[in-house]
């Protein structure tokens, strides 16, 4: 009781310094309860609309994926014949069937050509008006579609475009564009995470998603009374037999859904979690730096109870009692902040499309525990190491002044130590550079990551001493006696020192180490564009969908241009040399002036021979492993085609970044082994202009895909713009991520300043007292916590650079051969974190200037 009172007491009296620690434990936990809570409310949203969209049992193509998607090489949905709806209904147990078509390969315009997709990813889909989606969809306004001349839409996104009845939109397929006019809106009566969603009656979605009559993508199945799910599919499926059509129950539909859904929603959920878990990392060296400074200050106290009869134990208990309230405060408000995070980031998603209702949120019993339990024992573990310090407190400690007792033994084993693992860490990095693999060097780079970041952090006071003298030699000594004080209470305590620095330098090294990445990939794939890319215009769907054959149309009509060439890919199953077969391998068509278009390099033959009647051409790797050589002939049993022998007239590199790995035939092949009906459209088209049109050619170009704006037309400087943004949008969402662990080392560094201002009271007013102005006093406080970011911003850009640099050696076994270093975000980071340390400094400076002279040379 004893203990808890001690304990108490001493939090009570320490409460602003404890409320910083507490926001850091705060923020981490806030960081995952938010997490759980918001993918636990996806799942929900999506588990509800699963369930309820879900027929007893469905009947599909063969060919048809498990979660209903109806995306396929010709853009066209697998369907079924009309027959297959009569002998359904005959199969006993049946209440209902429908026949409907619904096509997720498709894009939607208003009257004035704008795209009504979804900003946000979800899936645009076009169907027919069934009695399945009447049971999840109320008409609010107008009515079902009848007749070819009308379509319905869902109100979400009739609300976000402003459509109302009576508006034009276009339904373009692959099958052509098709026209109607609103004359309904229907609203979800589940929560709709973002879909944009488009019914037809049944005759008009089979002309325009398919472009043929008496075809179905699904029949929808309802049980008979007192029929279950199971037995239904067993009687479905003995009338339909098993060849050519898939039979699933409401469950396993549901089901493959989920787990189509759950991988996205798992990337994201464990990434999230990760940033969390560096943001507990940073606020580790905040909570040992607290507790370490606040048992230095109670040396004389903690030395007077161990007098009086203490034990070590009781000591030790006292201080992780302290933690324990600490970590316990921290969490409870950290779970609540993470629900109201959870929203925040609910209604962020909203923003950009994804409709998520607050009436969904869920929070499992398990998330608050997990907040709690980790957020208490990290704070414990974080308090042991000073809880164990104190506990080593003689009595005698009561008769000096407060101070930590320096040890000098600990010091060089922590320093041999962490040249120790620092010099591993630095091996492991030179291994994963000479690696002749990726696969093996990337195991020796996570190695090489985790043991010198260990190593830097604990010879992180080692490093203070001279990193710090340095940065003051150069920035603190023009500031006179001021900056000379700063950059000695800098040094005073190379172990705070260091550990404050350390805080700073975990986030800012893995911002340096992405920048190096990311520059450098868009340095090498711009290299790769300047070397092999032939063609001046790159006509592509920046969603993936395939191009239509009217659009293809339409850029062959473009007037000022010398040729178009059209790029397709399939799967086929290849039967190779030494006999081995191998399932759904990739290969590529194109027309031959491909091979002008995109200059690979071969290591045997020409390019332009591959694309020869019955040739082909593979990767180096591909040959070797395969015994190939030109004039080897490869059976390739093409997707929805019949085997074609295929003659090896050319061998690539497999050191290039674009089309690597990629073996090619040509479009007049592939059109003689697959039907014209089954023929895959084109992933991209590639266009040049005549000499000296380019300009015209390119307005030219988007005036004719005005009427498509799905695709973009990019000459090569646009496409390097858009790869850069790409890389760029990619990179500032890992660095907000990262921001949370930036923040808490922030508060790392007020609260070490806060805490050492306390320290030094006495110190101060003597300062005071003998003349240092209150100006004075905040700038040297001020400097003190510049050299003080600045020296763990050093540590981090360059351990982050060196591990940058690595991993670049690695991407370079992948074609990605160019090393660049962002040197103006490096300089933006560096410049940045000394704005950091005077941003830290506010509060403590200020307080530090108010101090009271006299009560401040009293203090004992």
């Amino acid at each position: 009781m004893t203990v808890l009172k001690t304990s108490m007491r001493n939090f009570f009296a320490h409460k602003g310094r404890m409320a910083l620690s507490a926001v850091a434990v705060l923020l981490s936990v806030a960081f995952v309860c938010g997490t759980l809570v918001f993918t636990d409310t996806m799942n929900t949203t999506f588990d509800k609309l699963f369930a309820a969209t879900s027929s007893d049992v469905t009947v599909s193509a063969k060919d048809a994926s498990d979660t209903g998607e109806t995306t396929s090489d010709n853009g066209k949905p697998p369907v079924m014949p009309a027959s297959v709806l009569t002998k359904v209904r005959e199969s006993q147990g049946v209440k209902t069937a429908e026949g409907t078509v619904f096509s997720t390969s498709v894009t939607v315009v208003d009257a004035d050509k704008d795209n009504l997709s979804p900003s946000s990813g979800a899936p645009t889909i076009v169907g027919s008006w069934n009695g399945n989606d009447a049971r999840t969809m109320k008409i609010t306004s107008g009515a079902a579609p009848r007749g070819s001349g009308q379509v319905m839409v869902d109100k979400d996104t009739a609300d976000k475009h402003h459509l109302k009845l009576g508006d034009e939109i276009g339904v373009i397929s692959a099958v052509g564009t098709h026209t109607a006019r609103i004359s309904g809106i229907a609203a979800f009566q589940v929560t709709n995470p973002g879909a944009a969603i488009f019914y037809l009656d049944t005759r008009t979605a089979q002309q325009t998603l398919v472009g043929e009559p008496d075809v179905y993508t699904n029949v929808n199945v309802t049980a008979a009374a007192g029929v279950s799910d199971e037995q239904l599919k067993k009687n479905v499926t003995a009338e339909l037999g098993t060849a050519g059509y898939k039979v699933q129950t409401a469950k396993e539909t549901a089901d493959a859904n989920r787990a189509d859904v759950g991988g996205l929603l798992n990337v994201m959920k464990y990434a999230m979690l990760g940033f969390a878990g560096i943001a507990f990392l940073v606020g580790i060296f905040l909570i040992i730096n607290t507790f370490s400074m606040l048992v230095a200050q109670r040396t004389r106290e903690i030395g007077l109870m161990r007098a009086i009869g203490s034990s070590r134990r009781q000591v030790n208990r006292s201080v992780l009692a302290e933690a324990l309230l600490l970590g316990v405060v921290g969490s409870v408000l950290g779970v609540g902040a993470g629900i109201g995070l959870a929203v925040g980031l609910m209604k962020l998603m909203g923003m950009t499309g994804m409709n998520l209702s607050t009436d969904d949120l869920t929070v499992a019993w398990t998330t608050p525990v997990v907040g709690l339990a980790l957020g208490v024992i990290v704070t414990v573990l974080a308090a042991w190491l000073p809880a164990r310090r104190a506990g080593k407190v003689s009595p005698m400690a009561a008769l000096r002044d407060a101070g930590a007792p320096a040890d000098a033994k600990a010091g060089a084993v922590r320093a041999v130590l962490g040249l120790l693992l620092t010099g591993a860490g630095g091996y492991g990095l030179y291994l994963a550079s000479a690696a002749d693999k990726a696969k093996e060097g990337s195991l020796w780079l996570g190695l090489g990551v985790v043991l010198s970041l260990i190593g830097f952090v604990v010879i992180g006071p080692l490093l203070a001493g001279g990193v710090v003298r340095v940065l003051g030699t150069v920035l603190l000594r023009a500031f006179g006696p001021v900056g000379r004080m700063a950059e000695r209470n800098a040094l005073r305590n190379p172990r705070r020192t260091g550990a404050t620095g350390a805080a700073l330098m975990i986030g800012l090294a893995l911002v340096a180490c992405l920048s190096v990445v990311g520059s450098s990939m868009v340095a090498s794939a711009t290299d790769q564009l300047d070397k092999t890319v032939g063609t001046d215009f790159i006509i592509q769907s920046d969603n993936g969908q395939l191009i239509t054959p009217q659009a293809v149309r339409a850029v062959k009509d473009t007037p000022g241009l010398e040729r178009v060439t059209e790029y397709k890919w399939t799967k086929a199953d290849f039967t190779t040399p030494d006999g081995r077969t191998l399932d759904g391998t990739a290969i590529t068509a194109a027309d031959p002036s491909y091979a002008t278009d995109l200059r690979t390099e071969t290591v045997a033959g020409k390019l332009a021979d591959a694309y020869e009647p019955d040739s082909m051409s593979v990767h180096e790797k591909f040959a070797e492993d395969h015994d190939i050589h030109l004039g080897s002939k490869i059976a390739v049993a093409f997707d929805n085609g019949s085997t074609a022998r295929l003659t090896v007239r050319a061998i690539t590199s497999s050191d290039v970044v674009i089309d690597q790995g990629a073996m090619y035939t040509s479009i007049d092949t592939m059109k003689k082994y697959v039907p014209a009906d089954k023929l895959p459209l084109d992933q991209l088209v590639f266009a040049s202009a005549k000499d000296g049109q380019q300009d015209a050619a390119y307005t030219s170009l988007k005036s004719a895909l005005h009427d498509y704006p799905q695709y973009s037309v990019r000459d090569q400087t646009d496409y390097k713009q858009a790869l850069k943004d790409q890389i760029g949008q990619l990179l500032n969402l890992i660095y907000g991520l990262l921001a949370l662990a930036i923040v808490v080392a922030i508060l790392g560094v007020v609260n070490t300043l806060a805490l050492s201002v306390v320290e030094r009271t006495r110190e101060i007013g003597l300062m005071r007292a003998i003349g240092l102005s209150r100006r004075q006093l905040r700038r040297m406080i001020r400097l003190e916590s510049v050299v003080i970011a600045l020296f763990g911003a050093l540590l981090g850009l360059g351990l982050g650079m060196g591990w940058g640099a690595t991993a670049q050696q690695l991407l370079a076994l992948e074609g990605l051969t160019v090393l660049e270093i962002p040197w103006p975000t490096i300089t933006a980071v560096f410049v940045g974190s000394a704005f950091v340390g005077l941003f830290a400094a506010l509060i403590p400076a200020f307080r530090a200037g108010r101090m009271n002279v006299l009560n401040a040379i009293a203090t004992d």
